[in-house]
């Protein structure tokens, strides 16, 4: 595997710890204590034991460092210039009625910039990992974006809506226009880390959701640009860990996909 930095390989060690526990407690999902975080969102035992690893051994490499969690929130908020960005399960809905399509997420960003991450998808032993300027690799190989060119001809994932979203009715309309223009139907798997990977290595064309959280997609947003795509947010916002609303593409059918989403529904 290249690794090419330390972070990179602290990020591997620590992903590694916490998918020995995950994989152990997806195998007794009927065992585990659920609690309820919001409407249809689910928090189980599982990822606040895969978090506390996680966060364990990044602290123990740099206890300085910020770090922002699904689960546990803000640590060390005062540094402002080297924070972890954690979802310990993306995908705990799938995660907890047993269907394997779960991922652990973590992303690392600089003075607000990231700038590498992993994705690591436990099931099938892929892990998704760039960093800038050196590229994005699953597990040994290189990985790079597909060459389709025309949105017709593209498999496109999505997600969405949350339960509770005040929005729901307009993004349903939202998915159903646009697969108007898609010959093949989208693909919605209930993992946007997951979905960001898949575009990165190829798998999809693109990729669109909104309402995300920066932990969904802090990691996939360096490895779909170092894989040679495209990503943007249609958010009126000027912080990236604030902007909810994104498009990610191989960059060849990137307008097409971007004038779809942008024409059904008005930004906030």
């Amino acid at each position: 595997m290249k690794l090419s930095s330390a972070n990179i390989n602290i990020m591997v060690k620590a992903c590694r710890k916490a998918s020995k526990v995950l994989i152990r407690d997806f195998g007794e999902i009927e065992n585990l204590q659920v609690s309820s975080k919001g409407p249809g969102d689910f928090v189980s035992s599982a990822d606040k034991r895969t978090e506390k690893i996680i966060i364990d051994e990044l602290l123990k490499a740099y206890p300085e460092y910020g770090i922002l969690s699904e689960e546990a929130g803000k640590i060390n908020e005062k540094n402002k210039s080297n924070r972890w960005i954690i979802d310990p399960i993306d995908g705990t809905s799938n995660f907890l009625n047993g269907i394997p399509q779960f991922a652990i997420s973590i992303g690392y960003e600089e003075e607000n910039k990231i700038k590498c991450g992993l994705i690591y998808d436990p099931i099938k032993n892929e892990l998704f990992f760039a960093e800038t300027g050196n590229g994005a690799y699953l597990n040994n190989s290189r990985i790079r974006v597909s060459k389709k060119k025309k949105i017709k001809d593209s498999l496109i994932g999505t997600g969405g809506p949350r339960s509770g979203s005040k929005r729901k009715n307009e993004i349903f309309s939202e998915f159903i226009e646009i697969s108007k223009n898609i010959d093949i139907p989208i693909r919605k798997f209930g993992s946007a880390s997951l979905d960001l990977a898949n575009v990165a290595c190829g798998r999809f064309d693109g990729f669109w959701q909104r309402e995300l959280n920066y932990w969904d997609i802090a990691a996939g947003i360096i490895i779909v640009k170092e894989a040679g795509g495209f990503v943007d947010f249609l958010d009126n916002e000027d912080n990236e860990s604030k902007k909810r609303n994104l498009v990610a593409t191989n960059s060849l059918i990137h307008k097409e996909l971007v004038d779809l989403v942008k024409k059904n529904i008005e930004i906030n």
